[in-house]
């Protein structure tokens, strides 16, 4: 059975903090995002990173072409085969992304002090005193005094690898900068961001849309990363986009969260996109440091109680060159747990990382290790207390599961759903076990063809807090006789068994349709 929780407001015995962690089928209920790259494109890898926790594939394209990616994606197939874990796919756009290109790849060293000229003219060669850029309306964007900063794979906070520049002059297309601090940039692009300046170019680009309609339709991508969202009417403008590409009309749009224009509209994109994600490399940079954790924790806050996944970025850098992460980002992993994150996002730890697999399963055991201390009673009435009364039909099971199950120490919630709305509706009150969802597929028709649909439903919620998929078998519908009901209960508790999830004895709390009434009820098993 579900051992009892403490929380942090509790008295912690020091002792009990060096017990050994107990193995678990699920190495945590915060969900681990992994982005693909250089480091993490073979089987072997791909197996390893599934294997430590990764639910969800990034496939960032700000680098590399839409071929590259496909490789790296049949490999992830073939690695799923191999390990009988899901996986989705998440296709992150490049949006309004300045870049700095460098063809020769050589490494740039910029001293303190010193000159260098952004240009817009990408034929010129990158050097210590000039930097092609991808776009020629900087000049008219900045003026004397902005901040502007340069680093691979977005700034990185790193003294020497990233660079903070200070604009001084325009001249023309140029823009003259003052270098801030000596570091060299090493490899083909580099990130630029102007702090706190608009750049008028389209959140979804021509080239991002040219990905999506092609790389994206074949492999029905399960989430779209919508980067450097501003306003709530781009996520609009991308559902609508979606909407004519064929199944992508099912696919989650998760608003990336990178600058103050964002965070200005944060409400109204909450309330458009189907998830959220903080990026914290770009905001870091936007927002002064000290206001980054007031930030992280009102929007985790807000996604929470609308029930939305909330994923959380750049949080063990220091992984991308070492085994283990350091103190401060390991509390910062857990403190992103106990904030109410879904998902934990890594970005170049995983793509050109020297530990991908380590870093997976270092985040998940902290996450784990955090989940135990969750003080889920009161996350659970602040919730309550937000959603108000009359509760909805559907909130009120879910709310109700969730404490029947805290109640009667169950080890696992089984949820039954078509839409998976159900399933999300109990992880938004995140109970201490976890939630088996077993999609129901649907039978549905084109007037051409028939076909089930589940698959998209079962993938979303690998990005979810607690929520682990199953997809039923499609004979049995999601409302029906109690005999089939029952059926499709052992197929679960058999998973369950098999997994360790439960043992004999243990209490399962149970959430299905029958009819027309939602049931909530607990099951004791035997041996």
């Amino acid at each position: 059975m579900q051992s009892s929780h403490l929380l942090l407001e509790e008295p912690i015995r020091m002792a009990s903090i060096l017990e050994p962690s107990k193995a678990s089928f699920f190495p945590a209920m915060t969900k681990i995002v992994g982005t693909l790259g250089p480091r993490s494109r073979s089987v072997e890898v791909l197996s390893g990173c599934l294997t430590a926790g990764m639910s969800v594939a990034r496939f960032d394209f700000s680098w590399h072409d839409p071929e590259y990616h496909q490789e790296t994606l049949e490999n992830l197939k073939a690695a799923v085969k191999l390990t009988k874990k899901l996986c989705a796919v998440m296709l992150d756009t490049v949006g309004p992304e300045l870049q700095v290109v460098n063809k020769s790849e050589k490494a740039i060293s910029l001293e303190a002090d010193a000159t260098v000229i952004l240009t817009p003219d990408e034929g010129q060669e990158a050097s210590s005193n000039l930097l092609p850029i991808n776009f020629d309306g900087l000049s008219k964007a900045v003026k004397k005094g902005d901040t502007i900063f340069i680093g691979q794979y977005l700034f990185t906070g790193s003294e020497t690898t990233s660079v903070w520049l200070e604009v001084s002059e325009v001249q023309g297309n140029d823009v003259v900068c003052v270098i801030k601090n000596t570091a060299t940039l090493t490899g083909a692009l580099f990130t630029l961001h102007a702090s706190q300046i608009r750049i008028e170019l389209p959140t979804l680009s021509d080239k991002d849309k040219e990905v999506i309609s092609s790389w994206g339709v074949k492999n029905k991508i399960d989430f779209l990363s919508l980067s450097y969202t501003r306003h709530a009417e781009d996520v609009r403008h991308a559902r609508e986009f979606l909407s004519k590409q064929g199944d992508l009309y099912q696919t989650q749009i998760f608003a990336k969260i990178e600058n103050i224009e964002g965070l200005n509209h944060f409400d109204e994109i909450l309330q458009e996109a189907d998830g959220i994600i903080l990026s914290r490399g770009n905001l870091g940079i936007d927002l002064p440091p000290e206001k980054v954790f007031l930030f992280q924790k009102a929007a985790l806050y807000k996604c929470n109680v609308a029930g939305k996944p909330a994923v959380v970025t750049r949080v063990v850098d220091s992984m991308t060159d070492n085994l283990r992460p350091t103190r401060a980002e390991a509390t910062d992993v857990a403190n992103a747990v106990l904030d109410g994150s879904d998902a934990i996002l890594l970005g170049a730890e995983t793509l050109r990382g020297l530990y991908p697999v380590e870093t997976i399963s270092t985040v998940g055991k902290i996450c784990a290790e955090a989940e135990k201390v969750f003080n889920q009673d009161l996350y659970f009435k602040k919730t309550v207390k937000y959603v108000g009364e009359p509760m909805t039909h559907l909130e009120s099971i879910a709310s109700s599961a969730v404490r029947a199950a805290i109640k009667v120490k169950a080890s696992v919630i089984i949820c039954f759903t078509s839409s998976g709305r159900a399933a999300r509706l109990i992880a938004k009150y995140r109970p201490t076990m976890p939630v088996l969802s077993v999609v129901i597929p649907r039978l549905k028709t084109n007037q051409l063809k028939w076909s089930f649909s589940g698959a998209f439903e079962a993938r979303q919620s690998l990005i979810v807090r607690c929520l682990f998929p199953m997809l039923a078998d499609p004979r049995h519908p999601a409302e029906s006789t109690s005999a089939t009901n029952e059926s499709v209960l052992k197929v679960a508790l058999d998973y369950g068994k098999a997994s360790g999830v439960v043992k004999p004895h243990d209490r399962v709390v149970v959430c299905q349709k029958v009819g027309d009434a939602s049931v909530v009820k607990i099951i004791e098993l035997e041996d």
